[in-house]
């Protein structure tokens, strides 16, 4: 499968990029930001059912670019790239007028008289970086809340993802003019033109080490950031599992898009007694999932490649280290660099102090380790940077709340993996290290919005006014009583 058939020789060019356009750019787009200020929500409402149906068009184009960058699957790109996306969109058509209406607010017995709401206005300009592992929703997600807030935006894609990007500008192009919604591709140093300009707000998806970078270049201007970043997210097995149930959707979250997933389990910790058993039960799931015909997993149509050489040299290096410092590989470990393809791997008796369980995996490696108590488990994944997910695998309530309350994290799963991130009612983001902010819905709407809070006192009158100066001693007796009763 190619990706030479999916654009038009009539594609308009690309965005220019030297840093005197991109500034021209966004000067372009503030003075279109306080048109779009003043439209009515049924444009922005357009907006999106537009976007909708493009993306229903170009179904097979979208599947044909993210199999070009990565050999995505067909069937897992229509998972994890165009529902979600679709999800979002129809979830915000469906609440925007709710979510932009002013909000009343209550009022306090010493403001008596007054009113106060709180009203949605567009933040601006914004800036959406996405990444490469999932290119297409994760530039789509925070367009379809941007868009819902009334802003004008510009998306920088991935350059590791040269498929998806060009598409992504191509679909810009078609939909919007570039005042409203342009691509502007690029390497590194393009992505350090556009964090000079004075964006009203940034929302970037990548690592913690680049997010830092886009955090300093922010407070430079003071503009508000959006970082989903990510980190070792655990998923805890207790004795009380259901052992084959577990397997199942903790070998789909980290084998989907060949574990290279922000919340995917990046390790587990299991509880030594059922150790053998889970990963014998994992081995037939991977068997099941990945090698139904026994050609092996290289061979399957189900499972993604890594990026690109410099990841996969990463991932590989990750595996080899682990052996050296004593981990055994129980299941998979095979690779192919030509291919960068690397097998589903699951590994014992991994070093606490190893690169593969102090570094985010990004990858199909899968390290065990073992626990006595919840407290051991608790303390074990406490004693790294917050993660971005918390997956706890237990039909016991008890240690479900024990977990849920003791080990902090961005989100979690019950019983589950990944699929919080496609709830749209529920808020998506991380903590300290794994990111600030919040996405999805709601979220991802207030994100891009200035939460103006007003209130409006009635004219002549208002209940404060008897202590204004000069503050007499009538004032200070009236100040205590306020100070003792309200």
């Amino acid at each position: 499968m190619t990706s030479s058939a999916h654009f038009p020789s009539s594609a308009a060019p690309a965005v220019p990029t030297e840093p005197s356009s991109l500034a021209t750019l966004f000067a372009r787009q503030q003075v279109r930001a306080e048109v779009l200020r003043q439209e009515k929500l049924e444009a922005r409402a357009t907006r999106l059912r537009r976007l909708s149906a493009w993306i229903t068009e170009n179904r097979a184009a979208i599947q044909q670019a993210l199999y070009a960058d990565f050999r995505k699957p067909i069937l897992e790109t229509d998972v994890t790239e165009i529902w979600p996306s679709q999800t979002e969109i129809k979830h915000t058509l469906r609440h925007l007028r709710q979510w932009a209406k002013p909000r009343r607010v209550g009022t306090p017995l010493s403001l008596v008289g007054t009113r106060g709401w709180v009203q949605y206005e567009p933040k601006g300009v914004c800036l959406i970086m996405a990444p490469w592992n999932y290119p297409f929703y994760l530039a789509l997600d925070p367009l379809v809340s941007a868009l819902a807030a009334g802003n004008c935006c510009i998306i920088k894609p991935s350059e590791m993802t040269p498929t998806v990007a060009a598409l992504l500008s191509r679909m810009c192009q078609e939909l919007f003019d570039p005042t409203e919604v342009t691509v502007v591709e690029g390497d590194k140093e393009v992505a350090t033109q556009l964090l000079t300009l004075p964006f009203n707000h940034i929302f970037f998806t990548g690592s913690p080490q680049v997010g830092k970078v886009v955090m300093r270049a922010a407070a430079e201007h003071l503009s508000s950031v959006t970082l989903e970043l990510g980190g070792k997210s655990p998923a805890v097995v207790d004795e009380t599992a259901d052992l084959r149930d577990t397997a199942e959707k903790i070998v789909w979250g980290k084998g989907i898009n060949a574990g290279q997933t922000c919340v995917a389990p990046d390790y587990l910790l299991v509880h030594e007694a059922i150790r053998e058993q889970l990963v014998a039960e994992i081995r037939g799931v991977v068997q099941r999932y990945y090698n139904p015909e026994g050609e092996g997993v290289a061979a399957s149509k189900s499972f993604a490649r890594i990026v690109n050489d410099h990841h996969y040299a990463r991932v590989a290096g990750l595996l080899t280290e682990a052996q050296q410092q004593g981990a055994t590989i129980v299941l998979g470990g095979q690779l192919d660099a030509g291919q960068r393809f690397i097998e589903p791997t699951v590994l014992v008796d991994v070093p606490a102090e190893s690169r593969i369980m102090q570094e985010e995996i990004f990858g199909p490696l899968l390290p065990i380790r073992t626990f006595r108590t919840l407290e051991q488990a608790a303390a074990e994944v406490n004693s790294r940077p917050h993660p971005l997910a918390l997956y706890v695998f237990s039909q016991r309530k008890e240690n479900q709340r024990y977990l849920l309350q003791n080990i902090p994290a961005g989100g979690a799963c019950v019983n589950e993996t990944i699929l919080h991130l496609a709830h749209p009612e529920l808020p998506f983001g991380g903590l300290g290290n794994s990111g600030l902010g919040r996405a999805h819905g709601l979220a991802g709407f207030q994100a891009f919005s200035n939460e103006k809070s007003v209130l409006q006192q009635r004219v002549g009158r208002t209940g404060l006014k008897p202590i204004y100066p000069p503050y007499t001693p009538q004032v200070k007796k009236l100040v205590n009583w306020l100070l003792r009763w309200l």
